[in-house]
């Protein structure tokens, strides 16, 4: 395999992936033909753009040089994200809208089910080895306490006073922790010792990291800018407001506040925070965030086949999107 192209084995294996999500809901049986049809309209509807389901394919495949046996936790991450991209949206209060055969409520309730019910019972799959169960089910519970607590923080956190490490705590519980979750549940299936699944967690976590700040650059790129909207201090702000002096700080905090109703505050702010200083300040930040994935990856090692897979992911995360100006709405 080539340094491949993570997309080339999501390809490979995305029949499969579907087939075990398929198989998880037609267990639940005739009785539960109403569950059933509400999961399969949200999973139809909340399509993941990226598909990093491949993650535990590849880490078990650095592991022990398959990723097949990996395939029920590639569904755990497509039933997981699903539910969290979800209800985020509903959190935000932009972009949530049901599927279309779907009222709000049954929306949110399929979405509960999907993340926090299904997700356990995948792990109760055939292809899951019975002695690893309960550790594999242990992770989807921390981490669904764990990405809650950073989701409450970033939802009551004031912009005014986030500081980069208070943004950085935000980020590391709610997209850290899941990514740390499926990385390490990819290791405790492959048989690895405790220290290589802490390191495991550990690297899921800094890419959970990584990942956040490339969604952060695809709102503002895009043009959604639906952090503006929702008065969302994100790291990129933070650069901004601890290098800001006095004056700039009180102009980006009113136009902060102001962008949630106004296309020309947001415009504005946009300008401030894709400054070069602040760009550079904050690249210099991506920068050591995927230095960090990479140094874990080198004391991993493993299997040459599917690490590239991982530097590759890890390499095209940390891109800079952003550009002076770069903003489009």
């Amino acid at each position: 395999m080539t340094p491949a192209a993570y997309l080339d084995l999501h390809q490979k294996f995305s029949s499969e992936i579907e087939e075990e999500i398929g198989s998880i809901l037609e267990e639940l049986g005739p009785s539960a033909d109403s569950v059933r049809s509400v999961v399969t309209e949200l999973l139809c509807h909340q399509k993941m753009k990226y598909p990093l389901a491949v993650l535990p394919l590849v880490v078990h495949g650095v592991e022990t040089g398959s990723p097949e046996p990996a395939v029920p936790l590639s569904a755990v991450h497509v039933l997981w994200w699903t539910s969290a991209c979800y209800l985020d949206d509903l959190a935000d209060g932009y972009g949530a809208r049901p599927p279309a055969g779907l009222t709000a409520h049954e929306a949110l309730l399929a979405a509960v089910v999907t993340g926090h019910v299904l997700s356990l019972r995948a792990v109760g799959s055939r292809r899951v080895p019975e002695p690893v169960r309960g550790a594999l089910t242990a992770e989807i519970l921390d981490c669904g306490i764990t990405a809650a607590r950073g989701q409450l923080g970033d939802m009551r956190a004031d912009v005014g006073s986030a500081s980069r490490n208070s943004v950085l705590t935000a980020y590391r519980e709610k997209s850290g922790a899941p990514f740390g979750m499926i990385t390490a549940m990819a290791a405790i299936l492959a048989g690895a010792e405790a220290r290589r699944i802490d390191l495991w967690r550990e690297f899921g976590s800094v890419f959970g990291i990584l990942w956040q700040m490339f969604n952060d650059q695809e709102d503002i790129a895009s043009g959604r800018n639906e952090d503006l909207l929702n008065g969302t201090a994100t790291y990129l702000s933070a650069c901004a407001l601890e290098d800001a002096g006095p004056d700039l700080r009180h102009r980006i905090l009113d136009l902060h506040a102001a962008a949630r109703t106004s296309a020309a505050s947001r415009s504005a702010l946009s300008g401030l925070l894709l400054a070069p200083a602040v760009l550079d300040r904050y690249e210099d930040e991506i920068h050591k965030f995927r230095d960090e994935a990479h140094r874990i990856l080198g004391d991993l090692g493993g299997d040459e086949r599917y690490l590239p897979i991982l530097r590759q992911l890890v390499d095209q995360t940390s891109r800079l999107l952003l550009r002076p100006g770069s903003a489009t709405g």
